[in-house]
């Protein structure tokens, strides 16, 4: 089992950047598919990236693709999430989850999740 905790959200304004982070704990972290995603106020939460064990394999949201990079270091065991060009619309709270197969975009595929970091994107 690994246990996950994000960090580096907080306000920006549009068109800023922010970089967030998701450091694991576990001895099998390398073995695991990672991914963001986030849930806005009164909205359900949605898939923004995800990325394979290996670190070869990434995936993105329509809405981020192009502004968002997810990473991982293994030696370190995190993730990262860098975002450029933020906007209003990418306020929400960003989780971080792992799962231990292959590299997916279902929220219910994901076993491991971290407790959430706020990003807020002022206008």
């Amino acid at each position: 089992q690994v246990q996950l905790v994000e960090s580096g959200g907080g306000l920006v304004q549009a068109g800023g950047s922010l970089r967030l982070s998701c450091a694991a704990s576990g001895r099998t972290f390398s073995s695991y598919a990672v991914a963001w995603f986030r849930q806005a106020p009164g909205k359900e939460r949605e898939f923004v990236a995800a990325q394979s064990w290996s670190g070869f394999s990434s995936y993105y949201a329509d809405s981020v693709k192009g502004r968002f990079t997810i990473s991982r270091d293994n030696a370190k065991e995190t993730v990262y999430l860098q975002m450029n060009s933020l906007k209003p619309e990418d306020t929400a709270v960003y989780y971080c989850a792992g799962r231990r197969s292959i590299t997916t975009i279902e929220e219910y595929e994901y076993a491991e999740w971290g407790q959430g970091t706020q990003v807020t994107v002022s206008s």
